[in-house]
């Protein structure tokens, strides 16, 4: 069988963290939804995805094989795979009216268009999904949870230094090259994982579920409270409540990051911090490409959802509920408004737009950094993202 992670209409109100990615590499968890599948199934998947994406995120049909397209925005568990693999040609899973899963056989004729002429099953299977920005850190916990359970199977944990403080140790794995000196874990109300080659400094605290991925970086003195995601070679500090960081982004020093989502490549500046409920205690909104304009979470707490590549200076405050889009550059006094376009350049007291040569030039050295390759395929999508959200940055001027 062929698998391949296919974005459903979920995928704009994941925006504008599917900017940059389909929707199957949202971190949530310990893993990415991708790395979930491909760890259960055994094989690696290919993605269906949007058309400037698909350079990067190749899709790749069999045609000697069974192709089995499974929804990317789907969480696996055992029962959901076992469904999956007991598809025959011309058969869908769905749950109610979401489709989970096709089985086209050798033909590539799954679309919109056809849908109606596969033969429908329903699931038992009860997987989670994310489909709304706030679902990544409301669902965090459960899949944190999962995970440990699917990472940790049959293996052993390296053992703690005898300087930590422990509650739960069944509860915490530590992989090979960790580093875990002087540090406060409690893992009673949830697993705590630490990644290959991590490190949880002196004097950090943490409390489960969570995860911190491998090569990432703890600072010292961290306060952790879980459901929290750390995902690999990132380096955090300060105070941080329910969030996950997808990877390789910095929130180094003090400042608290509540109930929020940051994608890849962002930095937070020293002290900065975000509101995560409103002082009325009301709903939060957020805001949403799909209707182009605020929507109800259903959530009292919600913080910062931040795409790629975006940053803000020292002691940037940001409101209850905000969305800034992909590399956005913010600083300054005062509370930015709650929606932040792709590639803005300001703060409170007003923006213009973050010159696309500029931010290239910016993204280039922080790859360098991480050595990690700026290629010509990171400048295309880049440069699609700034030509497509150009609508959203004339509103500002």
């Amino acid at each position: 069988m062929n698998f391949i992670l296919f974005d459903d209409g979920s995928r704009n109100n994941l925006l504008p963290l599917t900017y940059t990615r389909p929707v199957a590499d949202i971190r949530v968890g310990i893993f990415t939804i991708r790395e979930k599948w491909e760890k259960m199934l055994h094989t690696k998947t290919s993605s269906q995805t949007q058309d400037y994406l698909k350079t990067k995120y190749p899709c790749e049909f069999a045609i000697d094989m069974d192709n089995i397209w499974i929804n990317g925005s789907i969480l696996p568990n055992q029962k959901l795979i076992e469904e999956v693999k007991s598809l025959h040609p011309g058969q869908m899973l769905v749950s109610s009216a979401v489709i989970l899963a096709v089985n086209s056989g050798n033909k590539n004729n799954f679309d919109a268009l056809s849908i109606d002429n596969f033969a429908k099953f329903e699931s038992h299977a009860r997987a989670l999904r994310i489909e709304h920005l706030w679902d990544i850190f409301s669902k965090n916990g459960e899949a944190i949870i999962n995970d440990f359970e699917l990472i940790t199977a049959g293996r052993k944990s390296l053992a703690l230094s005898s300087n930590n403080q422990v509650i739960g140790l069944e509860n915490i794995f530590v992989e090979e090259g960790a580093k875990v000196e002087c540090a406060i874990l409690n893992a009673s109300a949830g697993p705590i994982y630490i990644g290959k080659d991590a490190e949880i400094m002196e004097g950090s605290i943490v409390r489960g579920p969570f995860a911190l991925c491998e090569h990432s970086t703890l600072k010292l003195g961290a306060k952790i409270y879980g459901p929290t995601t750390i995902g690999p070679h990132s380096k955090v500090g300060g105070e941080v409540n329910n969030s996950v960081i997808f990877g390789y982004s910095n929130k180094a020093h003090d400042g608290f990051l509540g109930n929020s989502v940051l994608g890849e490549w962002c930095n937070i500046g020293a002290d900065s911090n975000n509101s995560n409920l409103k002082n009325n205690y009301a709903e939060v909104k957020l805001w949403n490409y799909t209707k182009e304009s605020y929507v109800g979470t259903g959530l009292t707490f919600c913080g910062l959802i931040m795409g790629d590549h975006s940053k803000c200076g020292i002691n940037t405050m940001f409101n209850t509920g905000t969305v800034v889009g992909v590399n956005a550059n913010i600083f300054g006094a005062g509370f930015p408004q709650n929606h932040i376009p792709s590639f803005s350049w300001g703060g409170a007291s007003g923006f213009t737009t973050y010159k696309l040569e500029q931010a290239i030039e910016v993204a280039k050295r922080v790859f360098e950094r991480r050595n990690q390759e700026f290629n010509q395929i990171e400048l295309e999508i880049l440069t699609h993202i700034f030509v497509t959200t150009e609508k959203y940055r004339n509103v500002l001027s």
